[in-house]
């Protein structure tokens, strides 16, 4: 049993292993792998792509799907607790997909789970398998995933796919970042302070013209509605970007692509969903084999070599819960008030987020 709940469990080899597994998944089909298995999703949160690229994944290889896409329709309206409805399910499943709406809710999950959790989104914090799915198509577009130009453009604050692919792309070589977002909703201290401690070049932007001729991949993001606390904050920013062939064909290299997690608003102009550079529609379908890939690992279908890691950082319990995130699991669900001591600064055990 292997949960999949952040990408800063993996490290580069491992990494290349899943992608390589799901590349051999989608050229040599396994409809059998995880034959006689229920993969639960259980879905807090909206979703179109995940969920149905996570059910396909365990279709194609041999699995029964059960499980909801809103909250509404389960017993949460009646006050059930996360925690119950974990420990309900996993009597029904060999396995829990979970997306939530709380930062640090999966890592919870896998806490009290007797069968793995792959984390598909939780709040603002992580989206892993997103982020696989990201490398997938840009290893395959690339052949490498070393030495790449990447900007992330729009909702960088509240974006988990922007975190995650952030954090996977780090363990890789010769990597450059460019942030492009108003101030509002730029990348957050955090992630900055952890690439200045790994050496990693990044620029803070307001715009992304003068920068398209040094850009490999382009990552555009929807200003998410949703996460916004202040409704002004979002109508002031909304419509920050807009990319079309008007202000991307001839001003970009000639190889470079567009990914977006999607859905899209009005970020990305369907005059170039059929140029050579719009891979946001491959990069959705590219979903399915490397979500077998990682159902395939976490019931030990599929083997990596994971590598011992040394923890940087020690875990001490407090006797009150100093998290200051209003979104952390830990102000909706009874946790244990624990935090982690990173480079003489503390940060919360469930959500990451640094306490002051």
């Amino acid at each position: 049993m292997k949960n999949i709940i952040s990408i800063k469990n993996f490290n580069k080899n491992e990494i290349l292993e899943i992608l390589e597994h799901a590349k051999n998944l989608k050229k040599f089909p396994k409809t059998d792998l995880i034959e006689n298995k229920i993969v639960a999703t259980l879905f807090f949160e909206p979703s179109t792509r995940t969920r149905l690229s996570f059910t396909s994944a365990s279709f194609k290889i041999g699995g029964k799907v059960l499980g909801f896409d809103s909250p509404d329709a389960t017993s949460l309206k009646k006050g059930e607790s996360l925690r119950d409805t974990i420990k309900v399910t996993e009597g029904y499943s060999d396995i829990i997909v979970m997306r939530h709406l709380r930062d640090g809710a999966a890592k919870f999950a896998s806490e009290i789970s007797s069968v793995p959790i792959i984390n598909a989104g939780d709040g603002a914090n992580e989206h892993p398998s997103q982020t696989l799915l990201d490398l997938y198509t840009i290893k395959e577009n690339f052949k490498s995933i070393d030495n790449l130009t990447t900007a992330f453009v729009g909702d960088l604050k509240y974006g988990r796919t922007v975190h995650s692919l952030t954090e996977a792309l780090s363990k890789f070589s010769g990597q450059k970042f460019y942030f492009i977002a108003p101030n509002e909703i730029q990348i957050p201290k955090e992630i900055q302070k952890e690439l200045d401690l790994k050496g990693i070049s990044y620029q803070l932007l307001s715009d992304y013209k003068e920068i398209l001729n040094q850009i490999d991949v382009l990552y555009m993001t929807r200003i998410q509605k949703e996460r916004f606390e202040n409704p002004s904050l979002y109508e002031k920013v909304k419509n920050s970007f807009e990319i079309s062939k008007g202000t991307i064909l001839n001003k970009c290299k000639e190889n470079m692509i567009i990914l977006h997690p999607l859905p899209r608003v009005n970020e990305i102009n369907i005059d170039l969903d059929n140029t050579k550079h719009a891979l946001y529609f491959e990069q959705a379908k590219n979903g399915v084999p490397v979500r077998e890939a990682m159902i395939g690992i976490a019931l030990d279908k599929l083997n990596i070599n994971f590598s011992k890691k040394e923890t940087q950082y020690s875990i001490e319990k407090s006797s009150i819960n100093l998290c200051q995130n209003q979104n952390c699991i830990t102000k909706f669900e009874r946790t244990e008030n624990k935090i982690i001591l990173k480079n003489d600064e503390k940060f919360c055990y469930y959500c990451g987020k640094k306490i002051n």
